[in-house]
């Protein structure tokens, strides 16, 4: 199917479920979900709900809340800060746990609306181990984006067409920073939960997600785009896309780094000479 019948076939199905509830991350897919249902209705149809908890960023949680404010939809935040005791010991299967813990309640808040919750998943994202959508599937949990077939690139050039229709929307979707300036939404990289970044079977705390919230911070605020700081123990074990990794081989920029890291909590940086590759943990 071309884009626009995979788009026609997402107002069919949005019509379909009626009064929906999305699961805002924030992150684009959620954004475009949101931001598609309302720009289809325009009224009080759509509604949200963000988990806030200590393995989200809170630029992404901020930025959900954000756009709800531009557009005058009703955002719930469900505080999710007992997740760290449930999923601590960081199985395998941990994203299935965590989603199942986490959907289980923001269904709850859906249901006492009258609405059905729905979530970004979209047709890539069954490319990869990705054992929370075994989860939603349980819940009952539907992925409108996922079943219209839509993929991440047709997701983010939709976005940006969406933008192009309505300035008062285009506004919505420019992402504000502290330093003033905006950038839009379709091309912010996949950003997964930071608990991903510490490999499974090593225990998850607030101080390791802490460390690599900040590294990345750091990392972004040197303009790097796709990054992952994985939790090694005492290592910090970067990923950027590999057209970057050039980057690093400047004496006084891996200096600057190795400082910066290690005061984010880490003994040592460490760069991967493979570079950013989705699901490297997985693997």
């Amino acid at each position: 199917m071309t884009i626009y019948e995979k788009l026609k076939k997402l107002e069919y199905i949005l019509n379909d479920l009626g009064r929906i509830t999305v699961a805002l991350s924030g992150g684009v897919d959620s954004v475009f979900l949101l931001t598609f249902a309302y720009k289809l209705w325009g009224d009080d149809r759509v509604s949200a709900v963000t988990a806030q908890g200590p393995h989200f960023a809170d630029d992404e949680t901020a930025y959900a809340d954000y756009l709800c404010s531009e557009l005058g939809i009703n955002h719930d935040i469900a505080s999710v800060d007992h997740i760290l005791s449930v999923i601590a010991d960081n199985p395998p299967d941990r994203c299935y746990i965590c989603k199942r813990e986490i959907f289980s309640s923001i269904k709850e808040i859906a249901e006492k609306q009258g609405r059905n919750l729905v979530d970004g998943t979209n047709l890539d994202d069954l490319d990869d181990y990705r054992p929370g959508y075994k989860a939603l599937q349980e819940l009952g949990i539907s992925s409108p984006l996922k079943d219209a077939g839509l993929t991440k690139s047709e997701i983010r050039k939709s976005l940006r067409k969406l933008s192009d229709t309505d300035p008062f929307i285009k506004q919505a979707l420019m992402i504000p920073s502290d330093d003033g300036k905006t950038f839009p939404i379709w091309e912010k990289p996949a950003f997964a939960c930071l608990a991903s970044r510490i490999p499974y079977g090593q225990t998850i705390t607030k101080e390791k997600l802490l460390s690599v919230y900040k590294a990345e911070c750091f990392l972004k605020a040197l303009g790097f785009t796709q990054i992952r700081v994985r939790h090694h123990g005492d290592v910090a074990r970067i990923e950027v896309l590999p057209h970057d990794r050039k980057k690093f081989f400047d004496e006084k920029f891996m200096d600057k780094v190795n400082d910066e890291i290690k005061k984010c909590g880490f003994r040592f940086a460490a760069l991967d000479l493979g570079g950013y590759k989705m699901g490297n943990l997985n693997e």
